[in-house]
């Protein structure tokens, strides 16, 4: 196995084998349920889609609140709010990119735990039931059931998301899912049992979708923590060490691999970091899918290291980076669907 591609090969704009290629448009999960939409969240503009899309990226990975869309456990969805959604999914699939939902709940729902009554395994399939409805067969809309679920035992987590796949399916939607693992869905722990109950290499084996139509979905930073809240990248060989096992682990169990987010701030130690990373997506392009780089956003400050948010009509330093590893828009190649074909 190739595990690293050189700067070389980084700058050369290596990646056009994998699927997606994109950008995390942070804003719409801000605030709390009773947020008012300008005051304390926002959909991303359509001069911020644009911008992302000019630079050749495909996809665009759209965070959001469960309990603003779902005020009420097993209750219908708030119109309103399902209509700005549905409006950012158009404006996004308007200039040429992919959707991946993503409810940014981090395996909560208010203050209580999922798994938990009353965010329970069957509220959590409920809210997805309703939500798959919506958007079911839509070519480019792909489904991620959770942001960085926490602080749950990881066979209680398969527990829920095995519920949520079912119920997704139940209703009758064959879009792609992205199917986190627990402990913060972190590459270099992915097989580190922290929480007990077994780690995620092992119990999110149990998967089961009726399709078979799913990636796993792993985050990974640089820092030391893997928290992605420093601005340095002093845990980037463990980083790279992290990305390199999971793929052993998705070519050893015939699974594929997403990488939802991932950041670095814009010097030149982190930046090569940065090449690297995209480098072991890009050799292994039979196991992984894609990538949504973490993040930008309307609303996301100058100051943060992170963020590739452009100011003053400037690019961000990593941009240089993204883009080469972005490549040439192409054609998606049929392994790539987003909507699994009927029959």
């Amino acid at each position: 196995m190739v595990l690293f591609a050189s700067a070389a090969q980084a700058d050369a704009g290596f990646a056009a084998e994998l699927c997606y290629r994109g950008i995390n448009l942070s804003g719409a999960e801000y605030g709390d349920r009773s947020g008012v939409l300008g005051i304390n969240y926002t959909y991303p503009s359509e001069g911020t889609v644009r911008y992302f899309a000019n630079k050749g990226m495909n996809v665009v990975r759209l965070p959001f609140r469960w309990e603003r869309l779902q005020p009420v456990l097993g209750q219908s969805l708030d119109g309103e709010e399902l209509q700005r959604l549905k409006d950012a999914v158009d404006l996004i699939q308007k200039h040429g990119m992919a959707v991946i939902l993503d409810p940014h709940n981090f395996g909560y729902y208010d203050k209580g735990q999922l798994t938990r009554a009353p965010a329970t395994d069957l509220a959590f399939g409920d809210f997805w039931a309703r939500l798959a409805v919506e958007f079911a067969n839509q070519k480019g809309v792909l489904f991620g059931l959770m942001n960085e679920p926490h602080d749950i035992k990881a066979p209680d987590w398969l527990d829920a998301a095995n519920t949520a796949i079912r119920s997704i399916r139940t209703v009758g939607a064959r879009n792609l899912i992205l199917v986190p693992g627990t402990n913060w869905t972190g590459a270099s722990s992915w097989s580190a049992d922290k929480l007990g109950g077994g780690a995620n290499g092992t119990v999110m084996l149990g998967i089961k979708d009726p399709l078979d139509f799913y990636a796993f979905e792993f985050h990974q930073y640089l820092d030391s923590d893997s928290s992605g809240t420093h601005p340095v990248c002093d845990g980037s060989d463990q980083a790279k060490q992290g990305l390199t096992d999971v793929t052993a682990w998705l070519r050893e169990n015939g699974k594929r691999g997403f990488l939802g987010e991932f950041g670095v701030a814009g010097n030149e130690p982190c930046l090569d970091g940065l090449k690297q990373v995209f480098g072991v997506m890009a050799d292994n392009s039979d196991v992984w899918l894609g990538w949504t780089y973490w993040a930008a956003g309307d609303w996301w400050p100058p100051q943060e290291p992170l963020n590739v948010q452009p100011h003053g009509g400037k690019d961000r330093p990593q941009m240089k980076v993204i883009t080469a590893a972005v490549g040439k828009k192409t054609t998606l190649a049929p392994a790539c669907a987003s909507v699994k074909p009927a029959g």
